[in-house]
């Protein structure tokens, strides 16, 4: 049998039973459909997360006190003898390929300026942290380079709490009350968001040992350290590790750099994505068994037929091969129109929806499409060889 007869035989035969042919490829584009926006929706929150995680850039280096538990999580103050203090801060800041130092400490504390009261989080910091997590000073300036250990009180303000304290009154100069003392506003932040669910534009930026005097906290909360671009992580972790241990006396700090937050960032969220991909599969399975009935049926509709293909000299792999082009032709096209689908629905949600991150990914389309065909030749191996094993006589006696 030549190409062109098997390729005529079998759009004759898909043509011939139009709406059979419809509803079966629509099984299969629901499920391509699904799978495309899901992975979609899977690979945008992949890419937001990392652009969030990433904005404040990749030479960050974490240090908590307390050895890390065998969960993966830090015991905090109360698993070392010796706290994280602003000295070992300053200690830090000898590493030849330290760019910036930041003691951090943070808290929930009511600010009060006039008469407008809010509740909102107070962090403690050093005057580096605008360097050393990429942020920018909209007004005024930022904590000045004071005696670490006896700062002024001064304040700068988030951009939303400015709006929330001061509305259209300049801010800077302005006395504010935080947790019953009172400081000076110094400086505005420009707007930087919200970070994995951390509202930096609604918060108040005080001076580290002020913080912990108003929190009652002997230990920071972390250190982080930016270290200077082409310096080796290794070599970073093990200057930290050598100064706090000649300080603390033993190794009692967690320390997490961002390759290592970012591959385990990385790895959850591959996770996540392939689960979402999984899900949409399922519809495909019943796509894949829509194309099973179909065939089955038609098969028995046309037992005639293949009877007289088999008496006029074709060979079982010959009508083998036309059932299961039925097959693969009703697969590939409902995954056409399901990638169609899947990618209008996602750029309508997208315009519908503009905070849903939404990334569709050419790897996850040509994956859908080619599961799509593999589900054809797998759903219709059953029904074709079946059909190729008619005895001929048999088949031209059958009603």
């Amino acid at each position: 049998m030549r190409i062109q007869d098997l390729l005529n035989l079998t759009s004759r035969s898909l043509i011939a039973h139009r709406l059979r042919s419809l509803l079966t490829s629509l099984g299969i584009a629901i499920g391509v459909a699904a799978m495309v926006l899901l992975t979609s929706i899977g690979e945008g929150v992949h890419q937001f997360m990392l652009a969030e995680f990433t904005q404040f850039g990749t030479t960050l280096v974490g240090i908590n006190p307390g050895k890390a538990t065998t969960a993966g999580t830090s015991m905090g103050a109360f698993g070392t003898s010796r706290p994280l203090t602003i000295a070992d801060a300053e200690a830090l800041k000898r590493l030849p390929y330290a760019r910036a130092v930041v003691p951090l400490v943070q808290g929930n504390a009511e600010v009060e300026a006039g008469n407008r009261r809010r509740r909102t989080t107070i962090y403690g910091v050093g005057h580096q942290m605008p360097k050393a997590f990429n942020m920018a000073v909209k007004s005024g300036r930022f904590l000045p380079d004071d005696d670490p250990t006896a700062p002024r009180a001064f304040a700068v303000l988030g951009s939303k709490m400015r709006h929330e304290l001061f509305a259209k009154e300049n801010p800077l100069g302005q006395r504010i009350t935080i947790g019953g003392s009172r400081y000076r506003v110094i400086g505005v932040m420009a707007s930087k968001g919200s970070i994995l669910g951390f509202d930096l534009d609604d918060t108040v930026y005080i001076p580290a040992a002020r913080a912990l005097s108003l929190f009652n906290n002997e230990s920071l909360v972390e250190i982080d350290i930016m270290y200077a671009e082409g310096t080796p992580v290794d070599k970073v972790v093990k200057g930290i590790e050598d100064i706090l241990k000649a300080r603390h006396g033993r190794d009692d700090v967690t320390i997490t750099t961002q390759a290592q937050m970012l591959e385990v960032l990385g790895s959850i969220l591959n996770v996540l994505t392939f689960a979402v991909a999984a899900i949409g599969g399922i519809s495909l399975l019943v796509g894949a068994i829509g194309i099973i009935t179909i065939m089955t049926i038609s098969i028995n509709e046309r037992t005639n037929e293949i009877g007289l293909l088999r008496a006029l000299g074709a060979k079982q792999s010959q009508v083998l091969t036309l059932f299961l082009g039925e097959a693969v032709v009703l697969a590939a096209v409902g995954g056409l129109a399901g990638l169609l689908l899947g990618v209008g629905i996602a750029q309508l949600l997208h315009i519908v929806l503009p905070e849903l991150p939404i990334h569709i990914s050419m790897f996850y389309i040509i994956f859908a499409e080619m599961v799509a065909v593999v589900i054809g030749i797998l759903a219709g191996v059953f029904p074709a060889r079946r059909a190729a094993k008619m005895d001929p006589v048999e088949a031209l006696r059958a009603e």
